[in-house]
């Protein structure tokens, strides 16, 4: 089992269930006999690398990237030097706009995980070239949990839903204890149709400064 650190406790429950059990056995299946992103040690490093005890905020997405070199367990993320998508490119364009952050060469967003961002997909992981194509095989069972979970168990966390499919997820949080941000989605197709000026990387700072907790370092620039 891959070390999750501090998550290993709150996560326990969901790893003994059997619906996990079902996710690991196709997951086995999937990863001999097709191409699967990410990598099958990468698929549990929103956790990795945002320590359940410094989780802050939460951005949801989607499935990982599907085309190679892409994908590395971490929402809208993509690996040092491979090209930025259109999504993440307008994500990086409402940053400048919003905080005056340059968009950084890279389209890495570690750094965001560790400054306490859950960079969370509401899928884990996807065959090459199909989006969501394992958006059926229990991972969404798994996720809510993750969800519902931080909503139950942390006061004051910042959820930001980005696009129709996060924005179901909003009954799963308790909006007494936290602040959900929702707008459009990044894709081109629909930036400006509100995503585009929703200020949320500002707007969830406010937040967290109100409630006492060191705002987020957005600027991804070395």
């Amino acid at each position: 089992m891959i070390d999750l650190g501090d998550w290993k406790e709150p996560l326990a429950p969901l790893f003994a269930d059997e619906r996990y059990k079902k996710i690991r056995e196709f997951l086995k299946y999937e990863y001999s006999h097709y191409t699967v992103y990410p990598d099958m040690y990468d698929i549990f490093n929103c956790f990795r690398f945002t320590p359940y005890a410094k989780v802050k905020a939460v951005l949801l997405g989607q499935d990982p990237y599907h085309n190679e070199g892409q994908a590395h367990g971490l929402c809208f993320s993509v690996k040092r030097g491979v090209p930025k998508p259109p999504s993440l490119e307008n994500m990086l364009k409402e940053l400048q706009n919003d905080l005056g952050y340059a968009p950084p060469r890279s389209g890495d967003l570690t750094k965001w995980a560790e400054e306490g961002v859950l960079l969370l997909n509401t899928a884990l992981t996807v065959r090459a070239h199909q989006a969501n194509s394992h958006a059926d095989c229990g991972w969404s069972w798994f996720t809510d949990s993750v969800i519902e979970l931080l909503s139950r168990e942390k006061d004051n966390l910042v959820f930001l839903l980005w696009g129709g499919n996060a924005r179901r997820k909003k009954p799963l949080i308790d909006q007494r204890r936290h602040l959900v941000l929702e707008c459009a989605h990044p894709s081109p197709l629909s930036a400006y149709s509100g995503f585009f000026g929703c200020r949320h990387y500002s707007k969830t700072n406010e937040y967290l400064r109100s409630k006492g907790i060191r705002p987020i370092d957005w600027n991804l620039n070395e």
